[in-house]
This record gives C-alpha cells, sequence and structure tokens, in this order.
C-alpha cells in the first residue's frame, strides 16, 4: 500500500477483499497494534485472527478460567455466552483449551470477543472450522451490532454477502505504478461484483493461471486395482482417557485408492479424532473387539488444523530450506520426531533391556509382518526374524512407527531424490509457490495462504497414496481452492477430508 486513505464508519460492517499475499492480515495487525500513523489512540479494538499458531502455555489453560481472567466479566456473563449461546458442556468449560477441538476453540475466541465491547472489531477469517449453526449465529450476532465496526478477512463469499455493508478493496491500478490503494465500495459482496467484473473469481471456485500438480502416488504393494481396499475398519471405538462416553463408537470406514471421502458433522463430533486414529496418531480403545486395517507401506500425508505449527519453527528459513532440513536423510525427520513417533523413556528402557541394537529389514510371510531383529554383540548373520505382534507385545509400538514410516518412504524413492534447492523449487512450483517465495523469501514472510501452499507441498514430497485434509479451505483464496479441487479430481490417490464448504 502507498498513500491510500482508510475511512471507517461506526456501525459499518466491513470485507477487506483482496488475494493472498497482499496484506490483509498485515493490515489487520498494523490496526490492533496501533501501527497506523493518525489512528486514534483512544480507540479499543478486538482481534479474533485465524487460529494457525499453537501456544503450549495457552493450551494448558483452563476454559472457563481464561475466559473470565481475559475479559474481566463475571461468571454469570461468561456461562452465558459459553453455555446458552455457543453449546458448551460444563466438562468442556472446564477442561483445557488444547482438548477443544478447532471449531471450538474459534468459538472461545468469538466468545471473548462478545464480551468485550470494543469500538472496533477485527475478523481474521472467522468461519474457519464452524460448523453451519455457528456460522449462523455469528451472522446473525454480527447483523445486531450498531456501535461497533467490523473489519473482516475471509475467504467464505457467502458469509461475507450475509454480513458486510461495504468493501474495502486492495486494487492495482496503472496510473498507481506497482502500487495498490484502499478502494471504498458501499454494498454487498455482490454488488461490489457488479461494478468491479475482474473481481467474480471470489464467487467461483474455479482456477484459470493457477494450478496445482500432485506426484503421482506409485504402486502399493500387494494392491493391484484402484478398487483394492487398503484400510478397512469395523466396530471401531475411541475414547479419551478418563472420558465417561465413546467420542467415536462402531465406526465402519473402507478405503481404496479411487475413494473420495468427506467427514461431516457438529463441532466436537470426533471428526479430527477419527483422522488421527487413521495417521495413526492414535488407537482404537477395543482392539480385540474391532476390525482395524492399514496397509503397512501406505504413504500418507496429513494436513491438519493446526499445520502452521511446524513450519513456524523455521521462519527464518526459506520453504526450500524447511523441505531440505525435513527429508534430507531420505525420510520425513519432522514426522519421526513428532510425539506419535518419538520413543518414550519406557520404550527406550526396554529397547536396552532386550538389547535391542536395531530394525534392520522387514519382510511379509504368509501374511505376517516379520521384522529382522538386531542384537547388540551379536553377530549380523545371527539376527532373528520377530512378528509386529509379538513387538508390540513388547513394548516396541513407536520403535515399529519408525521403522514403517522408513520403510515406506525408501519405497517411494525419498533416499533417492535429490534435496538441491533446483529439485525442491520445482516441486514448490507445482503448488503455486514462486521462486521469489521459495528459494529467495523467508517462511516469516509468507502470507496465511502461501504457508498452506508450502505446507501441502512438503506433505506431498513422498508422494503419498493418500492425501488426509483437515479444514483445507482455511486460508486458500478462491483461485487456490478451484486450483487444489482441480488437482484432487486429477490425482491418482485417494482423499479423505474434514470440510464445512459445501461448496468445495
Amino acid at each position: 500500500l502507498h498513500q491510500t486513505k482508510l475511512r471507517l464508519r461506526r456501525g459499518h460492517r466491513y470485507a477487506l477483499v483482496g488475494q493472498n499475499g497482499v496484506g490483509k492480515t498485515t493490515l489487520m495487525n498494523a490496526i490492533n497494534n496501533g501501527k497506523l500513523e493518525g489512528w486514534p489512540v483512544d480507540l479499543l479494538t478486538e482481534y479474533v485472527d485465524s487460529g494457525s499458531n499453537v501456544d503450549p502455555v495457552h493450551e494448558a489453560k483452563i476454559v472457563f478460567t481464561h475466559l473470565m481472567s481475559s475479559t474481566g466479566k463475571s461468571e454469570e456473563d461468561c456461562r452465558g455466552i459459553l453455555k446458552d449461546q455457543l453449546k458448551f458442556t460444563e466438562e468442556m468449560m472446564m477442561g483445557t483449551i488444547g482438548e477443544l477441538s478447532g471449531g471450538w476453540q474459534m468459538k472461545l475466541r468469538l466468545a471473548k470477543a462478545v464480551l468485550v465491547s470494543s469500538d472496533i472489531l477485527l475478523l481474521d477469517e472467522p468461519t474457519n472450522h464452524l460448523d453451519s449453526k455457528t456460522i449462523l449465529w455469528l451472522e446473525d450476532y454480527l447483523t445486531s451490532l450498531t456501535q461497533t465496526t467490523v473489519l473482516i478477512v475471509s475467504h467464505d463469499t457467502q458469509f461475507l454477502e450475509h454480513v458486510c455493508s461495504d468493501i474495502i478493496h486492495y486494487e492495482q491500478r496503472p496510473q498507481w505504478g506497482p502500487h495498490r490503494k484502499l478502494v471504498h465500495y458501499a454494498g454487498t459482496m455482490s454488488a461490489f461484483v457488479k461494478k468491479q467484473p475482474q473481481a467474480k473469481h471470489y464467487f467461483e471456485l474455479a482456477t484459470t493461471d493457477l494450478k496445482f500438480v500432485f506426484p503421482d502416488p506409485g504402486r502399493l504393494e500387494g494392491i493391484r486395482t484402484s478398487t483394492q481396499r487398503f484400510l478397512e475398519m469395523e466396530g471401531v471405538n475411541f475414547r479419551y482417557p478418563g472420558a465417561e462416553a465413546d467420542t467415536l463408537a462402531n465406526i465402519d470406514l473402507k478405503m481404496t485408492l479411487s475413494s473420495r471421502v468427506v467427514l461431516i458433522g457438529a463441532n466436537g463430533a470426533g471428526k479430527t479424532t477419527l483422522v488421527k486414529m487413521i495417521v495413526g496418531d492414535t488407537q482404537p480403545s477395543n482392539p480385540q473387539e474391532c476390525r482395524f486395517f492399514i496397509h503397512h507401506n501406505l504413504r500418507i500425508a496429513y494436513v491438519s488444523q493446526h499445520a502452521f505449527y511446524h513450519v513456524e519453527q523455521h521462519i527464518e528459513d526459506s520453504p526450500v530450506a524447511y523441505i531440505q532440513w525435513r527429508f534430507k536423510d531420505g525420510f520425513d525427520k519432522e514426522k519421526i520426531e513428532s510425539e506419535a513417533y518419538r520413543i518414550p523413556p519406557e520404550e527406550q528402557a526396554a529397547i536396552e533391556a532386550y538389547n535391542l541394537e536395531g530394525i534392520w529389514s522387514r519382510r511379509l510371510r504368509a501374511g505376517v509382518l516379520e521384522y529382522e531383529i538386531k542384537k547388540k554383540n551379536v553377530r549380523e548373520k545371527d539376527n532373528i526374524y520377530v512378528s509386529k505382534d509379538e513387538l508390540l507385545s513388547m513394548g516396541f509400538k513407536h520403535l515399529l512407527r519408525q521403522t514403517d514410516e522408513k520403510i515406506a518412504s525408501k519405497e517411494a524413492g525419498l533416499d533417492l531424490r535429490p534435496v538441491t534447492t533446483s529439485e525442491i523449487q520445482k516441486h514448490l512450483d507445482d503448488f503455486g509457490l514462486a521462486q521469489e517465495f521459495g528459494t529467495y523469501g523467508k517462511i516469516r514472510g509468507l502470507s496465511g495462504g502461501q504457508k498452506v501452499k508450502l505446507v501441502l507441498a512438503a506433505a506431498m514430497w513422498n508422494c503419498p497414496h493418500l492425501l488426509v485434509l483437515d479444514e483445507p479451505t482455511n486460508y486458500l483464496d478462491r483461485e487456490a481452492l478451484g486450483a487444489l479441487s482441480a488437482a484432487l479430481n486429477e490425482w491418482g490417490g485417494a482423499v479423505l477430508m474434514i470440510s464445512h464448504n459445501k461448496e468445495f
């Protein structure tokens, strides 16, 4: 932006509109932090961000006490918004923030915004993770405000159409040179598009110039057709420790390489819990009573609700450098170091007690997976094969997970794939992240949409058979959503996703 004006009127609801990377969230942050020249210091602002960052300290706080302390409101007021309006249960209110799903965490941020009477309410992707009932509640609340000015960044054009009274557009005209200015349009999104027809892509889930190209998933041992199952669940239950009821009960699911599966349901229904079981973060609570089969060589790409957390540990690196760090050893280092794969102290003690040096290889014999075990101070020719069930009974669960992941990566050729700058940038090009940002930029400088492209590109580096997407439409603009939709339709692998975006 250069030499531009911003004028906001009390009681108006503005959509801040522009392509990914033009600086919408940057402007919202500047307003919230009072960094704009000439900004009135006495204005109270409340900023509800998109919740892409995971703060372990924040997530350890109790939901109800956090809301009371952060707003200064009474117990009655806090209980009224949480329980009566947003339908939090008593158990949820007395639990930690980290135990809430992405949708319920967004509801908590909105509850705080309702209780804190501000002059300006800043909403950055407020419908992310929300189910349809909560979106309707939010629409009703925002349109009832008469003394608060609302500024919204969102890719949900239907939501903007229902809520906004004005549009502020990041606009570029020949007489302004390379700079953009903020241009105000009175009226709804549809009225804005009539005045600016070239902006119709905000309504259309289609792509013109932008294309995503997904890598071929490659063969999967024993799977000869696209209709042969690589995943099967029958009668699966899951209950969180200490919970009184099952989060998942009697779940049946079958998937093949031709599967396109969407999980739908209200916030907190257990969609993410099921996804975490499929990617291996959790196990069924009734393993003896259910069937739970996943192909041992299945490669999974998982883009979670909090996918930004990992890339933001590398904010001073370029996207290319991040992928080099993650895959330079021929497997996904980030996944191996995650809690679901990291060997805990008690398992390490069992490994040492068994005098185990490592697992050398794996074979499938008469339908049973067996692993080649190398003990310390024992010659390699004296290695023995032990079944997976026996190794699990010995407490080697995380070691087996690491082994399976490394073998699956080797099957994809990751140990031979060069992690050179040119090779990685070529891969990033397939996801719409240009060299300017991929090779020469830093992750710190990427917009939310560009970070999603990086996260998706990194997840697809291992040529997965199954792509698992938890709320993939968050943070991507309409053109990028069109590119993702087209890429998924053309891709030869399976897709499992959670999304509240009906159009997508």
